[in-house]
């Protein structure tokens, strides 16, 4: 439940071909990299999700929010101090964007949070309220936000980081105000509100077995005898580089024998900066250990990360000194973390990324070596394709490959070549190891690039 900082399954399967003029490095032929982490997770049965900012929604970090996850987490826009600023009035623009762009794009949202100790107004905190006034008014802003997307969210963080390092519950404006029972009551008055949303306790440094995760096992136990509706429980994994607890999977599994669901909700692993290969290497490994942990239980439903991009993570604001906590970098460019996730999940853990090592040559192609553009897959919001270069009676020592997207099509990754993007005007070359076609022989590079509308093939040129 960390404060961002501020600032499908596949439809079609379906093949055009465009022979184009001849291209100009290539050596072994190249691999497909995996589908997005969206449909690896659904293979297994489970979502992979990101918080998202409402007002970033928009460009190239929509693009990967709505092709990579099935699931997303509003950072801010659902918590209380920004739902209701003031008393009775009510802000709900934030909150509905990021509904509206998970519906569009077939994504499940996980509402957060209904209940927590920080991010309140301050006309909240501040009144001087009587027991019986506060239960109402939770009571009603529970029943208000959980109402209005009644049948539109999958499931709620309803109660957050509600216990102490030694598994107590939290003195805070709930506790102290209303007692323990305020937990069964939120759970309660949000079942009601919504009877078809998975509601779920949320909390931090409970990943392994510790005297804190024990205080959650306990209440929750408690909660499932007494009737309380009680469906899952988040683990948040705000992870420290090197520090994934050893009875991780063991905690997920003592959870799930008690009849819940588990979320990983809050993943990302922090590191001292700056970052260096030998941290993202193992920053890759956390990142896998916590995915793996998940999919090895099967009540363990999913894996979110706060925030997918560096650019949007809270740790640089709150840890001085820490930082490059998620998948991708600042200019969201894929991690090793990322590759990681994919392999948990299934895949190869080839996202490609093409380093364009080669300068591409120029003049005019040889007859004889054409290459074929296709479409190899298409999801709602965007698609992989490909391109094969070939030679037969002629040969190449690099390459270079050109066309127009005539559709507003937009390229977000490319690997097997270093590829650019200019308006609609696409460009790329042979990346540093496959700059050589043989006469007979064949070289394939692939990209994903978003479409809206319309897909059509474009001609392809070389030269």
């Amino acid at each position: 439940m960390r404060t961002l900082r501020h600032g499908l399954p596949l439809t079609s399967l379906f093949t055009g071909a465009a022979t184009v003029g001849a291209l100009l490095l290539a050596a072994p032929g190249a691999h497909a990299a995996d589908p997005p982490l969206r449909d690896l997770a659904a293979a297994q049965g489970k979502v992979v999700g990101t918080a998202v900012t409402s007002s970033k929604l928009s460009g190239t970090y929509a693009d990967i929010a709505g092709r990579e996850f099935n699931s997303l987490t509003p950072g801010n826009a659902m918590k209380w101090e920004s739902v209701e600023p003031s008393q009775g009035s009510y802000n709900w623009s934030a909150a509905d964007r990021v509904v509206d762009f998970a519906e569009a794009h077939d994504q499940q949202v996980r509402g957060h949070t209904l209940v927590w100790h920080s991010q309140n107004p301050s006309w909240l905190t501040n009144g001087n309220w009587t027991p019986d006034q506060l239960r109402t008014l939770l009571h009603d802003h529970i029943d208000t936000e959980v109402g209005r997307y009644k049948g539109r969210l999958a499931s709620w963080d309803v109660v957050n980081e509600a216990f102490n390092e030694d598994g107590t519950l939290r003195s805070d404006l709930w506790s102290d105000n209303l007692g323990s029972g305020y937990i069964a009551d939120a759970l309660t008055w949000a079942h009601a509100a919504d009877p078809g949303a998975k509601l779920y306790i949320n909390d931090y440094n409970v990943e392994g077995v510790n005297a804190k995760s024990d205080g959650l096992y306990d209440l929750v136990r408690s909660l499932k005898q007494d009737g309380v509706p009680i469906d899952g429980v988040g683990l948040q994994a705000h992870l420290i580089l090197g520090q994934v607890p050893s009875t991780l999977q063991q905690n997920i599994q003592r959870f799930a024998d008690l009849g819940v669901d588990v979320a990983i909700t809050e993943l990302d692993v922090r590191m001292q900066l700056p970052s260096d290969s030998g941290k993202l290497t193992r920053q890759a490994a956390d990142f896998k250990s916590v995915v793996s942990a998940c999919t090895a239980v099967t009540r363990c439903v999913g894996v979110t990360v706060w925030g997918f991009a560096d650019s949007d993570s809270w740790i640089p604001d709150v840890f001085d000194g820490y930082g490059a906590a998620t998948p991708y970098d600042g200019d969201y460019q894929p991690k090793p973390a990322y590759s990681a996730i994919a392999e948990a999940l299934g895949g190869t853990g080839d996202t490609g990324g093409g380093d364009g090592g080669g300068d591409g040559g120029g003049g005019t192609p040889p007859e004889g070596c054409t290459a074929a553009y296709s479409v190899v897959n298409q999801w709602n919001t965007g698609f992989t394709g490909q391109v094969t270069l070939s030679c037969s009676g002629a040969s190449l020592s690099s390459w270079r490959a050109h066309w127009t997207f005539g559709a507003g099509q937009h390229l977000t990754q490319a690997w097997n070549a270093g590829c650019s993007q200019s308006g609609a005007e696409v460009s790329c070359a042979n990346a540093s190891y496959n700059g050589t076609v043989p006469d007979g022989g064949s070289v394939t590079f692939g990209f994903n690039a978003s479409w809206s509308g319309s897909n059509p093939v474009p001609e392809v040129t070389l030269g």
